[in-house]
């Protein structure tokens, strides 16, 4: 390629990846600083800089302040937290969507609830129960614990038309999150919610979102018997 061609960092950030992915840069590699690269492909530093922080931000380098920058020896896939409206992962399946609020109240969490959420252990929050269907059957059986600091206006929500997933993913921000997926055995509740026998193997998503430093909702997601998660890598 010739120098005319890098004329924007996505040119630049090309070749790299080209050349990480060709082994011509082998992994633990040191790479050419960026005024080396910048002189190389005739453009400018911060043409180079831009392009190298895109890569860094998959993995793929290693950048480190006055120690230069490596091709990553072993390159961890970084995730983004996506939380997917329920109703609309429903409706993407070809089905029709119903959400069922079981329970709404404000109270006092167990220890365990405030404890994950970083809530005072004395403060209410707002705690639903809601089941989703899809045509008519169970879907997702739904445990939900929101911090009314990070979300006030669930306070005066009656939740009986919009599920709390997708009103939070509506009106509250969030920074980060965390979640957990595991099989565990229906409890009896779950059971009867997901129509199922008792000790069932079912699988469950917990997660926990933040908006910066303060929680915004914790919420444990009981799926129906044969529920399979499909992602993209």
């Amino acid at each position: 390629m010739s120098k005319t061609a890098f004329r924007n960092w996505q040119s630049v950030h090309e070749e790299v990846l080209r050349r990480i992915n060709a082994r011509e840069w082998k992994p633990g590699q040191m790479i050419p600083n960026e005024a080396d690269l910048a002189l190389e492909f005739g453009c400018a530093r911060a043409t180079v800089n831009r392009a190298l922080r895109e890569i860094a931000e998959t993995g793929l380098l290693d950048r480190r302040r006055k120690a230069g920058t490596r091709v990553t020896e072993q390159p961890l896939a970084r995730a983004t937290l996506d939380i997917p409206v329920i109703r609309q992962e429903v409706e993407a399946r070809g089905q029709r969507y119903q959400h069922r609020l079981m329970k709404r109240d404000v109270t006092v969490p167990p220890s365990a609830v405030s404890a994950a959420m970083a809530t005072d252990p004395d403060a209410p929050l707002l705690h639903l129960i809601a089941l989703h269907l899809a045509d008519a059957r169970p879907y997702a059986f739904e445990d939900r614990w929101i911090n009314l600091e990070a979300a006030p206006g669930a306070k005066d929500e009656a939740f009986t038309e919009t599920s709390g997933n997708e009103w939070l993913l509506l009106h509250t921000p969030y920074t980060h999150g965390e979640i957990a997926f595991s099989a565990a055995n229906a409890t009896e509740d779950e059971a009867d919610a997901l129509a199922c026998a008792e000790g069932a193997a079912l699988f469950v998503l917990d997660r926990m979102t933040w908006n910066k430093d303060l929680s915004v909702t914790k919420v444990r997601l009981v799926f129906s018997e044969g529920h399979q998660l499909r992602a993209i890598l």
